[in-house]
Order: structure tokens, then sequence, then C-alpha cells
């Protein structure tokens, strides 16, 4: 979700005047800002620690460093979706602060840029800036930096190597935080120097009762009933239509209406075992790509692109024998 502003155009009207101008930008500037849409997953993020939830352990330790406005270097390894990346995000704010917090944090996501050359030229000119320990507010501030590795264990070991050294040598004016999934890929010399902390998987009740807050904090009505029967014939009837742009219509608005796509290959699949107007071949085809749409899915593919292929499976063998 994005502002668009409006292409310029000829006007007949007479030109601004120097205040009537900034007024009228200030004022333009003012409703964008305000209008800008913020997604969910970032307007409910913790902003603090104490925010943090399930993972009492590691708030409580991270609570004692932050009193004493310092931190070691950092490894936190977990399941995706336990709250490492946040957890980080939420300290490295209540050290620095709103407004120096873009300029101590160097966020970078490891599985796009994990190769040799960005840790000797990001990384390492990063850590070497150095910084005061002062902030606005008065409230103490580290002399340091963070640089946050989000899924460092898919690092080159070159680059891990490349990584330690760099932390051995910047260590008075930089601290590291390394994300990872599994552990056991982070070189030994790099977990040495760092503090562990693994991260639990979140409950489903956990996930729920917050969905379920933030539901009722933005106003929004959700129900326990899974996917209508009438949406699944409607994405069946656009197959049988042979029509793409049919498919990629309805498809469209299966996800804008917030149905989740793992539930809707779960009651599809239901319903193509149990028609008898398919064939033992074409229910084959179906189910084999159902089953790699799931995988997909539970990897953390994109929802659309699945379910259009998946839909454009079903619609080949519907429509293979008119």
């Amino acid at each position: 979700m994005q502002a668009f502003l409006k292409g310029t155009s000829i006007s007949t009207k007479p030109p601004l005047t120097k205040d009537r101008g900034v007024a009228a930008t200030a004022r333009s500037s003012g409703e964008n800002k305000k209008a800008k849409p913020v997604p969910w997953v970032e307007k409910y993020r913790p902003k603090c620690v104490d925010e943090v939830a399930f993972q009492e352990e590691v708030v409580a330790v991270l609570k004692k460093s932050l009193e004493g406005a310092d931190l070691p270097n950092l490894l936190f390894y977990g399941p995706p979706g336990t709250g490492k990346t946040s957890t980080i995000l939420a300290a490295a704010r209540e050290l620095f602060g709103p407004e120096l917090f873009r300029l101590r944090v160097l966020e970078l996501n490891a599985s796009d840029e994990r190769g040799i050359q960005v840790v000797r030229e990001k990384v390492k000119n990063f850590a070497q800036l150095t910084v005061s320990g002062s902030r606005s507010d008065g409230k103490p501030c580290p002399p340091f930096k963070i640089v946050i590795l989000d899924e460092a264990d898919s690092m080159t070991s070159a680059a891990q190597a490349a990584l330690r050294r760099t932390m051995e040598k910047e260590s008075k004016t930089t601290r590291f935080c390394l994300i990872c999934n599994y552990v056991s890929r982070i070189i030994e010399p790099l977990t040495s120097r760092c503090s562990k902390f693994r991260f639990k998987p979140l409950s489903d009740k956990i996930q729920q009762q917050r969905l379920l807050d933030i539901a009722d904090k933005e106003h929004v009505k959700i129900s326990d009933e899974v996917v209508p029967t009438e949406t699944i014939d409607g994405v069946l009837a656009a197959c049988q239509s042979g029509s793409f742009d049919k498919l990629e219509a309805v498809v469209k608005d299966l996800i804008d209406e917030g149905h989740a796509a793992t539930q809707f290959v779960n009651q599809l699949h239901d319903v193509v075992v149990e028609n008898d107007n398919l064939s033992d071949k074409q229910k084959s085809v179906i189910t084999e790509k159902l089953a790699e749409a799931d995988k997909c899915l539970a990897d953390g593919a994109d929802e659309h692109l699945q379910l259009i292929s998946l839909c454009a499976t079903v619609m080949q063998q519907l429509t293979q024998n008119c």
C-alpha cells in the first residue's frame, strides 16, 4: 500500500506567491504524510523489549544489559516468526532513541547480501565510523553502533571468517547481532564471540491471541469460519471457463478477502478427491500439484503466485477434454 502523488498538469490559475506556495506545499506535504498507510506488521512491531511476547528468558537478560547501556555481541537463533529481528530492533530503539536509531543501526539480510565483499565493504565501513555517547533527550547512550545480520546462517564460510576479523577489530565501536534459524551453520569462531539466545516456537494460542488483539484495535471483525464453499466453487468455475483473466481475477479476490492459501489448498484437495467428474489421472495430477503448492507455502513462498500456478494446473486438467 503506497501513496502516489498525482502527475503535474498545466494550470490556468495565477501563480502562487512565495508565502502561499510555501503554505500550500507544507499543507500538501502534511496531507500526504498523514495519509500514508503503515503495514500492520510494522505498526504493531514491539517498540520496546518488554513488548516482546513469549520470550521471557531472552527479555530478562537483555533488560539487564540495557540497564547498563551496553550490549555484548549477540546471536539469536530459533524458528522463523519468533521475534528475533523485532527483539534486537526494539533493544536498539531503547538504547539510541528515535533520533539516533537510523544512524546507529545497520540492518542487512545476509541471504541477499552474504558474500565476503559485503563484509569487507558495507559492514567494515559502517563499523569504522565513530559515534558519541549522548542523546538529545538527556538519557545515557552507548558509544557504539549495532550491525544486524539477518539470516546469517546463509552466509558463506569465507564471509563468516571475514566477519570474525571485523568483529575483533571493531569491538570498541560496534556490536554485532547475528540472526539465524540454524545455529549449527554458524562457524565456531563466531558463536564463541557472541552471547547466544534461543527463541522458542510460538504456540498457536499465543499467535491467535496476538492477532485477535490487533484485529480489535483495528476494529476488524474476524470469524472462525473457513473458506466458504461458494468461493471454492467460484475458483473452479473460473478454471472451467478456460479464461486466464477470469482465473487471475478470482485468485486476486481470494487473496484480497484475507483467506489463507494453505486453508484453501486443504479444502480444494477434499473437493477434487470427491469430484466424480474427474478421472483418476486428472485427480493424481491435481493432487500432486496441491502437495507441491502446500510445501512451497510452508517454506514461505508467495501465496498469490502459488495459487495462480495451482489453479493453472487445475484449469489445464478441467479443459483438456473440451
